[in-house]
């Protein structure tokens, strides 16, 4: 994932968690805040609770690939994914899944309808 899709500053992410609105589902937590840029912007967070630095790097790795995999259904926000205790358990298909739906509770990713096309 290109640098200019992520969200790497304290700044951004303390404003997303301030001034944000916030969903969850089991597995996920997701912060959104409006953005004024032509995409998204992504943090992750992964606890170290989950498991050790090889273990939490799969599971970041997991995320960022099925951003990038569905990134042209992704709404121009920034947003912070958290994951929850018992992540690091899924398959990559049961990840996605779970990740896809928090995103559309929080009307980040709209299935069918290409947002990059809209820019």
């Amino acid at each position: 994932m290109r640098k200019s899709y992520r969200v790497k500053r304290e700044k951004d992410f303390n404003a997303i968690f301030k001034e944000g609105q916030n969903f969850a589902n089991r597995k996920f937590v997701v912060y959104r805040l409006e953005n004024h840029q032509a995409h998204f912007r992504t943090g992750l967070s992964v606890s170290k609770k989950l498991g050790n630095a090889v273990v939490r790097n799969r599971i970041k790795r997991r995320i960022r690939h099925v951003l990038i995999e569905h990134r042209s259904y992704m709404k121009a926000l920034d947003f912070v994914v958290i994951a929850r205790k018992g992540v690091e358990e899924l398959t990559y298909q049961e990840l996605e899944t779970n990740l896809l739906h928090v995103l559309k509770l929080a009307k980040i990713y709209q299935e069918g309808h290409d947002c990059e096309k809209e820019t």
